[in-house]
């Protein structure tokens, strides 16, 4: 971990072996990489952030993940680019969102509450609420439905009301 004021975790999180929380920057006050209650972090997920990232509450972010907010500069063609200044934007990743296995997720995105990304994606652009993302780049493959049943416990079973009857 660089600079540990930087980062700010959450209550009752998982956090698995191997995962880098790496402000990538000079010394500077405040929280750049904020992560929710109960969030799961499995090993190996890379933290490479100059501007922020928060992760909301309930997140799954499996292994290998990484979230990456800025990037090289490459307009000048007689520069090397490691040495030009690239572009910044925060990474916002709302509650309860699913991160498969291996998803990249770069600057200025937003992975809106309910969202799921399939292993190895690409998240270059935003995501909306409830929708399912895959590829490099991701794009939309599917939604999730909303929920509005409500479950009730009888007999030791959990039932879909109005569905099911005893």
């Amino acid at each position: 971990m660089t600079w540990p004021h930087k980062v700010k975790i959450g209550d009752s999180c998982i956090i698995e072996p191997g995962v880098l929380f790496k402000h990538d920057g000079i010394w500077s006050e405040g929280k750049s990489i904020i992560i929710g209650d109960r969030v799961f972090l499995g090993r190996f997920v890379e933290f490479n952030i100059r501007e922020s990232i928060s992760i909301g509450d309930d997140a799954l972010i499996a292994s290998g993940c990484k979230f990456i907010d800025h990037d090289h500069g490459y307009s000048d063609t007689v520069k090397p680019m490691n040495i030009q200044e690239g572009r910044e934007a925060a990474i916002v990743i709302e509650e309860n969102v699913w991160l498969g296995v291996n998803v990249t997720v770069l600057k200025g995105v937003t992975i809106e509450c309910g969202a799921i990304v399939a292993a190895g994606a690409v998240v270059t652009k935003s995501i909306p609420r409830l929708e399912i993302w895959g590829g490099v780049p991701a794009c939309k493959l599917g939604e999730r439905r909303e929920s509005t049943e409500r479950f009730e416990q009888v007999n030791g079973r959990s039932n879909l009301l109005g569905v099911l009857s005893q």
